[in-house]
């Protein structure tokens, strides 16, 4: 009986284990490989012969001016996530049990991450529009002349960013919160004893206390805004001209717009480099500041 249990119970773990790596295998690791090997091939996505060009697409990406244009519109939203990232410890430092009401703020805070990214790009840009559009029908109440959020080149990324801003923040104020709550509440009270307010709490305590949350908050930060893609495709598709195409796009553009499968290729493992390197440095740095 003994034995059967025995049998049946390493049956059960090798069946789980089994499926999920041949999962990993099929729709991660293989295309991975694939990944790479388009990479240095001048493939249309269409054609059944595949020619080989070695490094050229990687010196096509660094040659290309829109790549570079591209990478700039990233860094916007990576700065304005970055600058709003205190803000966001701050806010669920209040949620922590600090305001009334705190668990019905904590949905509507998370609200925005659970609806769909279009649709939040639909919706923000009838915000946005320039005929009958609820902000620059707010701006005319107010006598200021309409403004063109996302039809002006100076200033659709911080419209785009903005959006971004409203959509993910939510989930990072969750995540802050929930290192937070996992500081000891004795530590707390001594402070407060001491006489600490709740700034001195904050900056004090509750920081040297979540910095594990901090890096993945940060990785969040530098992948998300890398990858972005849904809300400058909805809203500009990239325009107007290439002010507002990010990486991600113009690698999509490349492949299903130019048929460049093989650029797109080395784009995608640039892209994926990139994510590594930022990630390892920032690590790095956080780690020489403990």
């Amino acid at each position: 009986m003994l034995t059967n249990r025995n049998r049946q119970k390493n049956i059960i773990i090798v069946s789980f284990l089994v499926i999920p790596t041949i999962l990993l295998a099929v729709f991660v690791i293989f295309p991975l490989f694939k990944l790479f090997h388009l990479s240095f091939t001048d493939w249309d996505g269409m054609s059944k012969s595949i020619g080989y060009v070695g490094v050229n697409n990687y010196v096509d990406v660094v040659k290309d001016s829109d790549v570079w244009v591209s990478l700039r519109n990233n860094g916007t939203y990576f700065v304005i996530h970055l600058l709003f990232i205190p803000i966001e410890m701050f806010i669920a430092f209040l949620l922590d049990k600090r305001v009334r009401f705190s668990k019905g703020f904590k949905g509507i805070v998370f609200l925005p991450y659970i609806i769909n990214g279009v649709a939040v790009a639909y919706m923000f840009s009838f915000l946005y529009s320039s005929q009958g559009g609820v902000l620059n029908s707010i701006l005319e109440l107010f006598g200021v002349a309409p403004v063109s959020w996302i039809s002006n080149m100076k200033t659709v990324n911080f419209s785009l960013a903005a959006v971004s801003i409203w959509r993910f923040c939510g989930i990072h104020v969750i995540l802050f919160l929930a290192g937070i709550q996992s500081i000891q509440g004795e530590m707390l009270e001594a402070a407060k004893v001491d006489g600490a307010n709740s700034f001195q709490l904050f900056t004090k305590i509750v920081i040297p206390n979540i910095r594990t949350v901090i890096e993945i908050i940060l990785f969040l930060n530098v992948r998300g805004a890398l990858m972005i893609f849904d809300i400058p495709f909805v809203m500009t598709s990239g325009g107007p001209g290439k002010s507002s195409t990010t990486f991600t796009l113009y690698t999509i553009q490349q492949a299903f717009t130019y048929s460049h499968f093989g650029k797109a290729s080395a784009m995608a493992v640039v892209l994926l480099l990139m994510i590594v390197i930022l990630s390892v440095i920032q690590k790095k740095v956080i780690s020489e500041k403990r």
